[in-house]
């Protein structure tokens, strides 16, 4: 008898630099399309993982030789992201003015997802920031 089961959590680390983005996009395209519902997600994913991932490189306060850890998990009718780093910095929702070139990427992250949150990583060494994306809000 075939069995079919969803994949566990996807885990990856990365180099802490701006290049490694599409990268991080491109492991949660694979992880997506590996699920049945998975294209239901994509497109909120990818945008919300890139703006996550970016955070971490740009506001990251740690060695330049540290990894950036990302994680994504199905659960139920959720999709999780993770975005893990060493950095010591919490992200803030801020209101940029019109001009501001950056800083609207948690304003996506905020309307986009059904919930998000930043929380100490266990080890007590950085954060974590996460997302959690609904099937019926992608």
């Amino acid at each position: 008898m075939l069995k079919t089961h969803r994949p566990g959590t996807f885990v990856a680390r990365l180099d802490s630099r701006t290049e490694s983005t599409p990268l991080a996009r491109y492991l949660l395209r694979a992880y997506l399309s590996g699920l049945p519902t998975g294209e239901a997600y994509r497109d909120t994913a990818e945008l919300l993982l890139g703006e996550l991932f970016a955070n971490a490189v740009q506001h990251c306060d740690a060695p330049a030789d540290r990894h950036i850890e990302i994680r994504f998990a199905l659960t139920g009718d959720h999709l999780r992201l993770e975005v893990h780093g060493t950095g010591t910095g919490h992200p803030a929702l801020q209101a940029p003015a019109p001009d501001d070139e950056h800083g609207r990427g948690l304003f996506l992250v905020n309307e986009l997802a059904e919930h998000w949150g930043c929380t100490s990583r266990p080890d007590g060494v950085g954060k974590f920031t996460w997302a959690l994306i609904s099937s019926s809000t992608a």
